[in-house]
């Protein structure tokens, strides 16, 4: 959800049709390679001096949903075993003033650390410069503040590997289409650099490793309630289609309702983020062919790690991923502790 290479965002720019003649690769904020989470580890000794230090936590979120409830409860879980103290956790409904709000609300409580996930980079800044100036140890998920500098503003920035994800997106339709056929591309048309790269990755995927699928209809989707009418379209210009990737959950559940509606059986679907009812029609046998997800849990677990190790001054690289899933018809219960560390509702059990 933040930002991406000067290569990678000028393609992106230049529009989605455009193909890469290289693959591209997840990077952080500033253009950062991304470095596995398992590369940050605290020893039983810094552990000892962290949980001695009577340090406190806020998390302030965009929003609260199952991804990100799985997050903070990574989060709380990790700050628990770190015996730091969470004084806070606001919910900003997506809206930026409302974040700003929460931070100077949490302020009051004096916290150590404080873990976000900036819902407005280019205007961040005067949402966590308060926090800054106070010495608070930020920690972002996804995105970072623009003008905010690695190290001296803020800890690091926790994400997922993107390009991992939209391969994988790319790996299971193909796989699910039989190497061959029709697909139709439905990308998220926003500066948004998280979907902009796992868009790009599942592209590259498809235009570069399979050359008998051939990418025929494209459409970008700013607002998720237009999947409906997106897909609509995509289907009356190629009735054929084998295939329709969407870039996240909510707009599959459009397209889903489309096929159904028409009676279409048989156009395979994959998309992005766990979500109940699109895992129901895939173990029911439905559109829904595979959902890829990143580990959630791990994203919470590593921002509290980081903050804590940066209590300790002890450096942290600027851009931490973790990794992604296929999860499968019969890969769901799995898929949703490896993603969410929870067990799969009821209905899918």
């Amino acid at each position: 959800m933040t930002h991406f290479s000067k290569t990678f965002g000028a393609a992106l720019a230049l529009g989605a049709t455009l193909a890469y003649a290289e693959q591209p690769a997840t990077v952080g904020p500033n253009g950062e390679a991304p470095t596995p989470v398992s590369n940050l580890s605290l020893s039983a000794d810094e552990t000892a001096k962290i949980a001695a230090g009577n340090h406190t936590a806020a998390l302030v979120w965009h929003e609260l949903y199952d991804w990100s409830n799985s997050v903070a409860r990574g989060a709380k879980d990790e700050f628990t075993r770190l015996g730091i103290e969470v004084v806070a956790e606001t919910d900003a409904n997506f809206d930026p003033s409302r974040q700003k709000s929460d931070v100077e609300t949490v302020m009051a409580k004096e916290p150590s650390i404080i873990v976000s996930l900036p819902i407005d980079p280019p205007t961040a800044a005067g949402v966590y410069g308060i926090a800054r100036d106070a010495g608070v140890k930020l920690v972002f998920v996804d995105n970072a503040v623009n003008g905010f500098t690695h190290g001296t503003d803020y800890v690091t920035v926790v994400s997922a590997d993107l390009f991992q994800i939209g391969n994988k997106a790319a790996v299971a339709l193909a796989e699910a289409m039989g190497g061959k056929g029709e697909v139709g591309y439905m990308y998220h048309d926003a500066d948004f650099p998280v979907t902009n790269q796992r868009d790009g990755a599942f592209k590259w995927t498809i235009e570069n490793e399979y050359p008998d699928i051939k990418i025929v209809t494209e459409s970008g989707m700013t607002d998720p309630a237009n999947a409906e009418d997106i897909a609509r379209g995509m289907l009356m210009r190629n009735p054929e289609l084998d295939g329709i990737y969407t870039p996240w959950a909510e707009p599959a559940l459009g397209v889903l309702s489309v096929l159904r509606q028409q009676g279409n059986a048989d156009a395979k679907v994959v998309t992005i983020d766990l979500n109940e009812p699109a895992a129901l029609d895939m173990v029911g046998g439905g559109n829904i062919a595979a959902i890829v997800a990143d580990e959630a849990y791990n994203i919470g677990v590593y921002a509290a790690r980081a903050a804590a190790a940066s209590l300790l001054d002890k450096p942290v690289d600027p851009f931490l991923v973790v990794d992604a899933l296929t999860i499968g018809p019969d890969s769901v219960a799995d898929g949703w502790m490896k993603s969410l560390h929870s067990e799969a509702p009821a209905s899918l059990r």
